[in-house]
């Protein structure tokens, strides 16, 4: 049913990929899907920002984010997953909605916490997500 399924996670945050890691490794071995693991880091080359940081710094934190999630995948994804890497940059949501155009994703699974007014009033990235992709959003609670 799915072939080509994205997983955006926080690596620094647990609850982002404990539930959903699981539910997309499932998915992959009953659909025989390729399993696309993504983060995304902040936008470093920001002008505002960019002259705090010396030259490079954006593609070295880049760098090493991808080496961080090939290591995350090793440890937490078993044998037999076709297995991609993604590290998108600056603002969550749109990153997410733009890695899975670019890579035809057919689904996104990801973790979404339990609410807060905040939420209400600013919408959280999986609800961001919900609305604006053109593919199937799973949706996993804590």
């Amino acid at each position: 049913m799915f072939n080509n399924i994205l997983l955006p996670i926080d690596l620094s945050e647990e609850s982002s990929w404990r539930k959903p890691l699981q539910v997309a490794i499932d998915m992959c071995q009953k659909n025989d899907a390729v399993l696309r693991v993504m983060t995304v880091v902040p936008d470093l080359g920001m002008n505002i920002v960019a002259q705090y940081f010396p030259e490079g710094y954006e593609q070295e934190v880049v760098k090493k984010t991808l080496q961080q999630l090939k290591d995350f995948v090793k440890e937490h994804v078993p044998g037999g997953i076709t297995v991609k890497h993604a590290v998108g940059e600056g603002s969550i949501y749109k990153t997410i909605l733009q890695v899975a155009e670019e890579t035809k994703a057919d689904l996104i699974i990801m973790q979404s916490l339990r609410p807060e007014l905040k939420d209400y009033l600013l919408g959280p990235n999986a609800s961001r997500v919900v609305r604006h992709a053109d593919c199937s959003v799973l949706v996993v609670r804590e």
